[in-house]
């Protein structure tokens, strides 16, 4: 009974392997996201002269907010492998600060990531303002506060759980923030 209990977690302790196969598609999506990246790149560059001030703040938020996606994909690939596959070879590479983002500080980063991409989409849309209603700006609006809430509320999580992990309790009132 035993050989088979330490067959079946050697099976399941091996399918984390499975999860290079994501990991290796969300590289992928990444090139294919840096292709397009290149070519609003490009658009820009060769607009940039004849736009005025207002759609060249709307073209370089464009491109923030690609670059912040861009960064949450390889921040989830990175840390996840990390975390859930295998750690990386640190002989001889640059890749010292990987052990230092944990699953409860990628739901963090993530989640910060998140409020700042749609921060950036609703400042597009307000700088945009005439082409939307004042109902849909309204509830553009309460989609992006439902994202900082949920930040916040994760970022109170994990601090409560690393303080009751450190073994100090939190005093009353206090938010852990």
């Amino acid at each position: 009974m035993k050989r088979l209990e330490l067959f079946i977690e050697s099976i399941i302790l091996a399918s984390r392997w499975l999860l290079v196969v994501f990991y290796l598609g969300l590289a992928a999506a990444l090139a294919i996201y840096a292709l397009s990246f290149g070519k609003k790149l490009y658009e820009f560059a060769v607009m940039a002269m004849a736009m005025n001030d207002t759609d060249t703040i709307l073209k370089m938020l464009g491109l923030i907010d690609a670059a912040l996606v861009a960064s949450l994909v390889v921040m989830v690939i990175i840390s996840g492998y990390e975390n859930f596959v295998s750690r990386f070879d640190e002989t001889g590479s640059e890749v010292h600060w990987l052990g230092t983002i944990d699953v409860g500080s990628l739901k963090i980063k993530v989640a910060s990531t998140i409020v700042a991409i749609s921060s950036i989409h609703l400042l597009l849309i307000f700088l945009n303002h005439s082409s939307f209603t004042p109902q849909q700006l309204m509830w553009l609006t309460i989609m992006h506060l439902a994202f900082v809430v949920s930040a916040l509320i994760l970022a109170y999580i994990d601090r409560i759980t690393a303080m009751t992990k450190g073994g100090k309790k939190p005093a009353e009132g206090d938010l852990g923030l």
